[in-house]
């Protein structure tokens, strides 16, 4: 997550914190509107970066999608 903080940042010039708020009220958003199991991936992609499994090749992709969307 640390690395999509980075790039808001850089593209929107928010503060950090403004960033990891609006990622925050992002999955927030997704938790609800979509189904559990579903909701429960996403956030584990876009969660901290713990190591654990969720954080592989998988997450980076979706990092590099989200990245694209902010013009990366």
């Amino acid at each position: 997550m640390d690395d999509l903080i980075k790039q808001i940042t850089e593209k929107t010039g928010i503060s950090m914190d403004q960033a990891k708020g609006a990622i925050e009220q992002v999955m927030n958003f997704l938790g609800d509107k979509l189904p559990g199991p579903i909701a429960s991936q996403v956030k584990g992609f876009l969660g901290d970066d713990d190591g654990g499994d969720d954080g592989g090749d998988e997450g980076g992709g979706l990092m590099g999608k989200l990245g694209g969307l902010l013009g990366n």
